[in-house]
């Protein structure tokens, strides 16, 4: 569960990076990027919900 936190936090913080860049500058490629680490993110999280149910019926 800590690795999988540490996997969401590292992929947070560059969508954050990216998508300022896009928002700020108008940088196309950030943008890519941010959506593509937002994909990622979403894979991450339903993981992490996988993870935390089960973890609740124990």
């Amino acid at each position: 569960m800590k690795e999988l936190l540490e996997k969401i936090n590292v992929e947070l913080e560059k969508f954050i990076t990216d998508a300022d860049l896009q928002v700020e500058k108008g940088n196309k490629a950030a943008g890519t990027r941010a959506r593509k680490s937002a994909l990622e993110l979403s894979k991450l999280f339903k993981n992490f919900r996988k993870i935390s149910v089960e973890e609740a019926k124990k």
